[in-house]
């Protein structure tokens, strides 16, 4: 007989998402399908809107993921209107990027999953959460809340707000930075650096413990896609695109977001929203690949500041000098990624451009069609705008990091199932197990599908005769 479990209403995953375990005859998991089944359309109703008004729109596809989506759309407009941006524009856009990155990292990290690694996978679900984690260690907890306020309290000196700023348009910013928000970020920069720094060796200490989930949540070849800058470091707002293999080969190299067409293709499946995007030389689903903070890791040759090169180094020593293929190094890649986001805020803030008052290029529609690509904290993430002489959008393609990772995060959840199902039980450690395997990749469902608001997780145990054995909904 089915049975319904309340757990707890902190589901910390961003979504709603339904997981179905099927089972063979010999009561074995045979197949799991990670569902996402909202639908919010947001590419058709931004159709007939003035290209100059897509950045501040698309920021609110998700108030975690505003800047994202203001930068990627930012560029796609530089790419219409035909313009290149001043360099105070580029600086601080990148400055903005870095800050997002911080923040949205350390909310995964601090706020989202160190409560499995601090309070027990199995532990309590009522106090499994960020309040569970004040309690057992506010200071850890202090210093991930001060994090996070680091880089928000930057997007807001940058552009005004926390959330939703406008600030980044089609041509450039509409300001430079004032010298008391350089002071501002000057001043809390070593406590940002020192809370990193004693995440990262936390997480180092805690691995030893994690090596069945190190092996079991999502540990499987694939290829890695992101950016890199043209000599191979690691990048995060411009420069080339990139695949490697689990091997650590490249696959392709020098690629522009202008031809993604050519090597990106988009399945999608009748049992979810989410669309599958793959590796078209390499075929669906074949074609599978990861992106966001391990991607990205493993894509470059090195970050190019000191810490974070060698923090880079010894989490490949720890997987054996090769691609870093377990998805479980996520957080771990967040973390290294903290670092060098850090750092290289540090190298921006005294750079004089971005004070510099020239901010914007401005100019009238001399394209018909620009693509616009940027890493968002989750992954590579693509906009793609036809327009009418007028400016004004014909059709858009968004390409989000979430989806990029919809094959691999069913890979991952399908090993997880097979690992620690036995029966025709769903004891709610398994479950936590599960969520984690997908919290892994920091899924960000509301920038993926459009999803409004926040529901439940469903989970079925189905048979090979179709017979639903066992469900659980996390409220």
């Amino acid at each position: 007989m089915a049975k319904t479990v309340v757990i707890d209403p902190i589901t910390r995953i961003e979504g709603h998402a339904k997981i179905s375990i099927y089972l063979n005859d010999g009561n074995e998991v045979d197949d799991v399908r990670f569902h996402v089944v909202e639908f919010r359309g947001f590419e058709k109703f931004c159709e007939g809107r003035p290209m100059a008004e897509m950045a501040g729109i698309t920021a609110r596809i998700c108030g975690i993921c505003p800047v994202s989506h203001l930068l990627a759309s930012a560029k796609t407009g530089d790419k219409i209107l035909a313009v290149k941006v001043p360099p105070a524009a580029d600086k601080l856009r990148r400055l903005m990027n870095l800050a997002q990155i911080t923040q949205s990292h350390a909310l995964s990290f601090f706020h989202l999953s160190s409560p499995d690694f601090l309070l027990g996978w199995d532990s309590n679900p009522a106090t499994r959460n960020i309040f569970g984690l004040i309690a057992a260690d506010p200071d850890l907890a202090r210093g991930g809340i001060r994090l996070r306020q680091f880089g928000q309290q930057i997007l807001e000196i940058l552009g005004g707000k926390k959330i939703h700023s406008a600030w980044a348009v089609p041509g450039g910013v509409r300001s430079p930075i004032s010298e008391e928000g350089r002071s501002w970020i000057r001043d809390r920069l070593p406590e940002s650096r020192a809370t990193a720094e004693h995440a990262l060796n936390l997480f180092k200490r805690l691995l030893d413990q994690f090596q069945d989930e190190v092996q079991a949540f999502g540990n499987f070849p694939s290829l890695f896609m992101g950016l890199v800058t043209r000599n191979g470091e690691w990048e995060h707002y411009d420069g080339v695109l990139r695949f490697r293999d689990s091997e650590g080969n490249i696959v392709a190299d020098n690629l522009s977001e202008d031809n993604y067409k050519d090597f990106i293709g988009e399945a999608v499946e009748p049992w979810s929203y989410l669309k599958f995007p793959y590796y078209k030389p390499m075929g669906y689903p074949e074609g599978m690949y990861r992106v966001g903070p391990l991607a990205r890791l493993n894509v470059c040759d090195r970050i190019g500041t000191p810490d974070a090169d060698r923090e880079l180094q010894e989490m490949r020593d720890r997987a054996g000098g090769k691609a870093v293929t377990s998805s479980f190094f996520y957080h771990y890649a967040r973390l290294v990624e903290i670092v060098a986001a850090i750092e290289k805020i540090e190298q921006l803030i005294d750079d004089p451009d971005i004070v510099s008052p020239r901010t914007r290029s401005v100019a009238d529609i001399n394209s018909l069609e620009g693509i616009g690509v940027s890493e968002a904290p989750r992954g590579t993430l693509f906009h793609h705008y036809q327009v009418d002489e007028n400016g004004l959008i014909k059709k858009v393609n968004l390409i989000i990091a979430t989806g990029q990772n919809n094959l691999a995060m069913n890979k991952t959840v399908t090993q997880i199932a097979k690992h620690y199902i036995k029966g025709n039980e769903i004891p709610e450690g398994m479950l936590n197990r599960v969520e984690a395997g997908i919290r892994a990749f920091d899924p960000c469902l509301s920038c993926s599908t459009h999803a409004a608001g926040q529901m439940p997780l469903h989970v079925q145990l189905i048979a090979a005769d179709g017979t639903v054995l066992n469900e659980v909904y996390r409220n």
